[in-house]
């Protein structure tokens, strides 16, 4: 039998597998992993509590034994539901937590069936670190923010989509994070990712932009929802050209009724997320937003709540947070993908050889 192959985080790339394959538990798992790889535990989440709780308890040995017959358990089922039609040269990418005994284990036996497994050196872990150590490279690269800023609901997000249909390079940060970036943000039954995951798909986003052309991103506080963006990419943004959208509070409010309209539908649910800011209001104000939900009055409440909430608190973030001046000013007279797209083009002329 041949010894275990092993490959560095930064070669990864270097080679095709068959499957990239992460033995962690599901919880593991889900909190981050390596772009394409799929789940195939050697540990449930219960038993690899269960294995700590009798190494902790008991002692090592004992806790050895028992997590030596639920991971072979584990591959036995693997083998006869996962790898049961996998050919003589399947050739696949293993990986755990440090690169250790979960991730030996299953490579051992595809090793006895003639497979050809490769396991990543010091696992995930190595991992993590890699991403971490070229998150911090790649910002030295000297890129180019643009920051599209306005009053919520002045369409930013939106203004994003079409300047990347001009072939300008954008980031949606709120869409990576999975959050609108407001305490209405979260996206209906959607969780946000963990914070590493973020920090991984921002980082393999940059890696598909150039130096040559800038990157529009929209204007953030340094948080999207449970969120961090993390601190070098946002020193770049603070220090970055800012281009203001200007939009009356009635095309914005309109807007919003059009973005937002799964809280309009649900008038429990929408008054359940004003909670998280009623202790920055007035009683008297949140007692009149609550009365427009309760009489439908959705416009009515959308404005208020601009005026009385988003608008003063944007203001103030962003003369904290971005230039004190924008360096251009674009009014628009209404929010649609007409107006939008002319923006859209009038922007990237601005910026295109």
């Amino acid at each position: 039998m041949r010894h275990n192959k092993y490959i560095p985080s930064k070669d990864i790339h270097l080679t095709e597998y068959d499957d990239i394959i992460d033995v962690r538990s599901s919880s593991e798992f889900a909190e981050d992993h390596l772009p394409g790889s799929i789940n195939l535990p050697v540990l449930s989440n219960s038993e690899r509590d269960e294995v700590g709780t009798i190494y902790k308890q008991i002692n090592p040995f004992e806790a050895r034994r028992r997590g030596a017959a639920l991971v072979s358990r584990n591959i036995s089922k693997h083998l006869e539901e996962y790898f049961f039609d996998k050919g003589m040269d399947y050739s696949p990418l293993i990986y755990c937590w440090r690169g250790g005994e979960r991730s030996r284990s299953i490579a051992t036996v595809l090793e006895s069936v003639g497979w050809k497994p490769t396991l990543l050196e010091g696992g995930y872990q190595a991992y993590r670190k890699h991403i971490v150590e070229s998150f911090d490279k790649i910002l030295e690269n000297n890129f180019h923010f643009k920051i599209i800023a306005g009053l919520t609901g002045s369409g930013k997000t939106k203004l994003l989509k079409h300047l990347k249909k001009q072939d300008m390079q954008t980031i949606d940060l709120e869409g990576l994070a999975k959050h609108r970036g407001s305490a209405l943000g979260q996206e209906m039954n959607i969780e946000q990712p963990s914070q590493k995951m973020f920090e991984r798909i921002l980082y393999e986003e940059l890696l598909k932009f150039s130096t040559d052309s800038p990157i529009f991103l929209e204007s953030e506080s340094s948080r999207i929802g449970n969120l961090q963006i993390p601190s070098n990419f946002w020193t770049i943004m603070k220090k970055s050209p800012v281009l203001e959208l200007d939009v009356a509070i009635n095309y914005r409010a309109n807007f919003l009724l059009s973005e937002y309209a799964h809280f309009t539908e649900n008038n429990e649910l929408l008054k359940a997320k004003l909670e998280k800011i009623k202790h920055l209001k007035t009683e008297p104000v949140f007692n009149s937003w609550i009365s427009m939900i309760e009489k439908n009055d959705h416009s009515g409440f959308v404005e208020s709540i601009l005026k009385n909430h988003y608008d003063a608190a944007y203001l103030s973030s962003r003369r904290k947070t971005y230039r004190s001046q924008p360096d251009h000013t674009f009014s628009i007279s209404e929010i649609n993908d007409v107006s939008l797209s002319e923006l859209a083009r009038k922007i990237a002329n601005t910026v295109k050889p």
